[in-house]
């Protein structure tokens, strides 16, 4: 065999063992290869400032590809979706959510999102001041006769999305107990927030309550104690 005829023989032999090498390689990193679904993965939104979210989705369904040991060793906390609405405005519409928008692990692949399409409800937000109204709950002591109970300030102010501030006419306070009071006092109570855990309020969070009270009429007070003497004498 010539010379020529033995390299180009010892070069093809290279070729077909690195090919070889290259499949079982390939072969090998198919076979473990592994899927995992995270289905409680969390959804936050990028929004811009001023805007707030309406019902918003809190969770999806990620599926992930990987080699078996990442897959394993996946800490699913780790899994996160992010919808980019910077440059949204208040409205409602349909975002569309893909690969792009999930954060994971580097050396996994995004297979999925479940579901890849929500509809999102934007609001603009707002600061309101939203009058107060005193509660009480009770009776005062025997005989005294309690007034209309009145809130300082009588104004709180509250955030929230203008959609659900607008609809909110009063706040009330937590109830003050009237029981044993037979005069005029003062006490401090807390404003019950909005029913809606996007609507806060801001300030003040307490108010002072005065309630009016009359003491109980005596003996000698009123019409009772004309009509007594009359008797006596």
């Amino acid at each position: 065999m010539s010379d020529g005829a033995r390299t180009w023989g010892l070069r093809l032999l290279a070729l077909a063992i690195s090919a070889a090498v290259w499949y079982s390689v390939s072969l090998s990193g198919r076979e473990n290869q592994s899927e995992i679904s995270v289905d409680q993965a969390s959804v936050s939104y990028n929004v811009p400032r001023g805007v707030v979210v309406l019902d918003p989705v809190r969770t999806a369904r990620v599926r992930l590809r990987g080699a078996g040991k990442k897959i394993r060793q996946l800490n699913p906390s780790l899994v996160k979706v992010q919808v980019d609405l910077a440059q949204a405005e208040a409205g409602e519409f349909n975002a569309t959510l893909g690969p792009d928008d999930v954060q994971a692990p580097d050396d996994l692949e995004v297979v999925s999102v479940d579901p890849n399409v929500i509809r999102v409800r934007l609001d603009r937000e707002v600061t309101q001041r939203i009058p107060v109204r005193a509660q009480v709950a009770g009776e005062p002591a025997a005989g005294a006769q309690a007034g209309e109970p009145e809130a300082y300030p009588n104004m709180v102010l509250v955030s929230g999305p203008e959609s659900l501030v607008e609809k909110i006419e009063f706040l009330s306070t937590r109830p003050v107990n009237l029981d044993g009071h037979a005069s005029t006092f003062e006490q401090t109570a807390n404003v019950v927030p909005p029913e809606s855990p996007l609507v806060q309020v801001v300030q003040p969070s307490e108010v002072t309550v005065r309630v009016p009270v009359e003491p109980p009429r005596t003996a000698g007070d009123g019409g009772e104690g004309p009509a007594k003497r009359r008797e006596s004498s």
